[in-house]
């Protein structure tokens, strides 16, 4: 590699990084946050997961634009099962909270939260899933779920990587605009192409 030349490929990558969180964030919002998180989700996985494929020259915000609106209307349909998950499970711990204590109370508190780490994680799949393969809507969501249920090793890397995502952000948030979306999006595509590599290895 020429003298100066690795510099270009650094700072290309930190363009495309910048665009991409930018996107996510604005589009996001565009959706009004809730009606936006799933779809500009989607869009960005997508394109993360075209860079780990090799695939860097993709333009980033014309890719990020067509996925958004392509797939508003299906990634908001099986988001809203998820925030309707999210939100049984949210009353149930505030119902629990208030009304209830004892041991009983505190076990079933115990058990809300797993389940709702559980929620977090088969959304965080959810995405990667649905970028990669083609599915029926409720197939997403059962394999959502069964990915996050059988894969202990993934989680453990994924959660690893964002410790040290997290860890970094708190000590620079300036990054906050740069990376905060892209940077777990990227790191959580990684781990589970490898994993779906395997299984189709094995299947």
């Amino acid at each position: 590699m020429k003298n100066g030349s690795w510099m270009i490929v650094v700072c290309e990558w930190i363009w495309r990084a910048i665009t991409a969180n930018i996107c996510w964030i604005a589009f996001t919002a565009l959706g009004l946050g809730v009606f936006g998180f799933f779809p500009a989700t989607v869009a960005l996985f997508t394109i993360v997961r075209k860079w780990l494929r090799k695939d860097t020259d993709v333009p980033v915000w014309k890719t990020f634009k067509q996925v958004y609106f392509k797939e508003w209307k299906r990634s908001n349909g099986i988001g809203l099962v998820f925030y309707s998950i999210g939100l049984f499970l949210f009353i149930d711990i505030r119902i629990t909270e208030i009304f209830m204590s004892g041991v009983f109370a505190s076990f079933l508190s115990v058990i809300l939260y797993i389940l709702l780490i559980i929620l977090l994680l088969a959304v965080g799949h959810f995405f990667a899933v649905y970028v990669h393969y083609e599915l029926s809507s409720r197939e997403y969501i059962k394999q959502s779920f069964l990915v996050t249920l059988t894969g202990l090793p993934s989680i453990i890397w994924i959660g690893a990587g964002f410790f040290v995502i997290g860890y970094l952000i708190n000590q620079v948030p300036g990054l906050i605009p740069f990376i905060s979306a892209v940077a777990p999006a990227y790191w959580m595509m990684k781990v589970c192409l490898n994993r779906f590599a395997r299984l189709e290895r094995v299947c």
